[in-house]
């Protein structure tokens, strides 16, 4: 064998210094069989019309640094974000199908909700703390109602009857069910001790401009980041639960096998890029709803809790959908009621947490109509799905009690 042949990954030989790095680099960027670079972003920012959606970005960004009118800010900035959240969909679903079952639970949990978070986080910031609540109480009753229903009223039409495996659903359920009891008892708590505004204080505050700056009682804080320090630990578990002790639960029917389209490093950059971006157009969008909602009089309780999650939510919403119509329900039902539990368990005690670390008065006390259409949601969604069956009579209901609660929120003040 010749002296001067010599293994790159060992850099012997007459390889440069650097080979080993080199060739660790091009290994990682462009695996064998992976997509490259180039062809991996053709996908991401050609692969759906929905992308055409993205000229709105720049029109955010413009609206917002020339202070145009705040309608036209709301609605570029509201429109900009159903591609990026379809975006941030496909990056995550794309670096899941190379990291396996595991890894790709924790991208879910990270950044399945991201826009979510990035809302949540941007109002939270500018002391929109309605806004926050609200939001995050849309996306449950969203997912919970809307894109259930709309699962198994599409499902409905093309089988007589879906089938899907009812011990996992009601793991689910039940642990939704956990996450809005230690809704109710902060609620209960401020409205049977004298911590915090009464009610009666707390409607009036609701009606007056300053109805976001709500200074909660040491005690109703203290309730509130126990109860999320405890919740973030549940979750922990039901992550474990999921993807490891008791995964046989959740695994649903094997699929044909679809090769990736984009490289996992290429998935990995574009899905940080678009959340950065994400994160500006979600502080433009907040930033204008106050104005808009005074101007226009359109009740800011319904543009959270209906038209905030509906973006948010937007590739949710298709996926589960799609999903249904070809008879994967247990995927359906993991992408509906598991985001939910991502948001209770999660998403809102996270929220709270930053709430403490940034002297914002974040607590887990959400206003006593609120708290009672979760409990009824919750309790409707458990009550359909524990024969482990659907049909589209069931999703008709779901729908119609979503827009119950949405013609209530509408004539909110």
């Amino acid at each position: 064998m010749p002296s001067n042949e010599s293994s790159p990954l060992l850099g012997n030989g007459a390889s440069p210094p650097n080979t080993s790095f080199t060739h660790r680099v091009k290994a990682l960027v462009a695996a064998e069989g992976e997509p490259s670079w180039i062809a991996s972003y053709k996908y991401f920012l050609l692969g759906s019309y929905l992308n055409i959606l993205l000229l709105f970005v720049p029109l955010s960004f413009i609206a917002y640094y020339l202070h145009l009118d705040a309608a036209l800010r709301f609605s570029f900035s509201f429109i900009a974000i159903i591609p990026l959240a379809k975006l941030l969909g496909d990056a995550t679903e794309q670096m899941s199908a190379k990291l396996g079952q595991t890894l790709a639970g924790l991208l879910n949990a990270s950044f399945g909700n991201a826009v979510e978070i990035i809302v949540s986080i941007a109002a939270l910031l500018q002391n929109e703390i309605r806004i926050v609540q609200t939001s995050l109480l849309g996306s449950i009753l969203s997912n919970l109602l809307l894109v259930l229903g709309c699962s198994f009223l599409a499902a409905g039409f093309k089988f007589k009857e879906s089938n899907f495996q009812v011990t996992a659903a009601q793991a689910y359920v039940v642990l939704m069910t956990l996450a809005c009891i230690t809704l109710v008892i902060p609620a209960a708590y401020h409205s049977t001790t004298s911590g915090g505004l009464s009610i009666n204080s707390l409607q009036s505050a609701m009606k007056s401009p300053d109805s976001d700056v709500f200074t909660p009682s040491s005690g109703l804080l203290t309730i509130s980041r126990g109860t999320a320090i405890f919740l973030l630990f549940v979750y922990v578990a039901y992550l474990y639960f999921q993807l490891r002790s008791h995964a046989y639960l959740f695994e649903a029917e094997e699929q044909e096998g679809e090769e990736p389209e984009m490289s996992v490093v290429a998935a990995g950059v574009a899905l940080l890029g678009t959340t950065i971006i994400t994160s500006f157009c979600a502080d433009h969008l907040v930033a204008s709803i106050e104005e808009t909602a005074e101007r226009y009089s359109i009740p800011k309780p319904f543009i959270g809790l209906i038209l905030l999650p509906i973006v948010a939510n937007a590739a949710e919403h298709v996926t589960s959908v799609w999903m249904a119509m070809k008879g994967q329900m247990e995927i359906t039902i993991g992408v509906c009621v598991g985001s939910s539990i991502q948001i209770a368990t999660f998403v809102i005690p996270l929220l709270v947490i930053v709430g403490w670390a940034t002297n914002h008065g974040m607590t887990l006390f959400f206003a006593n109509f609120e708290t009672v259409t979760l409990f009824v949601s919750v309790f409707l969604v458990h009550t359909l799905i524990q024969d482990g069956k659907s049909n589209y009579m069931e999703g008709l209901m779901l729908l119609t009690l979503y827009f119950v609660i949405a013609l209530a929120f509408w004539v909110s003040e």
